[in-house]
């Protein structure tokens, strides 16, 4: 093996090992990475985060986050909006990482840090998926494609389940209750 060889090989596979950029390398290999362009993939992405929300009861109140566009890549989030208390985040997490699972996700990594859980996972697409807990308990469902064909992407045309806070940023901590994902009992 040339040394040149050595050397451009080292990244690629700590690329492969560390980020899971298997479509990334495509994109090296080709002028195409895809046959999906950032719009296909942020539908996709809004796909993945219907399907989701949709999967858990009762229902929550979420507000759409940021859309954001790199350079090959698009990424879709939705905030949750109701409170969902310490004592419910373990019930909130497994139900989600049960329908995550059912659907062929392959968890990646569980984070069950008691203030900030998450969980990460992949989709046999190559789609990322995570539900993270952040300040104030305040959870993010966030969607990010792999490299795909650089495109414009408009912002999701899925309705916010609750109010929009359209042009306001940052978004407020949650401030919805639910009588059972708000509750103090597990």
């Amino acid at each position: 093996m040339s040394a040149a060889w050595r050397f451009a090989a080292v990244p690629l596979f700590v690329c492969l090992a560390l980020s899971g950029c298997e479509n990334r390398i495509t994109a090296v290999n080709s002028e195409k990475s895809t046959d999906v362009n950032m719009q296909e993939a942020a539908n996709r992405a809004d796909g993945i985060l219907d399907a989701v929300l949709a999967k858990i009861h009762p229902g929550l109140q979420w507000a759409h986050g940021p859309t954001s566009a790199g350079g090959c890549d698009v990424s879709r989030m939705r905030v949750v909006m109701t409170i969902i208390s310490t004592e419910r985040r373990g019930n909130f997490l497994g139900v989600v990482e049960r329908f995550w699972r059912s659907n062929g996700f392959r968890i990646k990594a569980v984070n069950n840090d008691a203030d900030f859980p998450a969980i990460y996972a992949r989709t046999s697409d190559g789609f990322g998926a995570s539900l993270s807990f952040g300040g104030e308990g305040q959870a993010f469902f966030e969607v990010d494609s792999p490299c795909v064909e650089k495109s414009e992407v408009a912002e999701s045309t899925t309705p916010p389940s609750g109010r929009s806070y359209e042009g306001v940023y940052p978004l407020p901590r949650p401030n919805i209750r639910s009588p059972f994902w708000s509750a103090g009992a597990p």
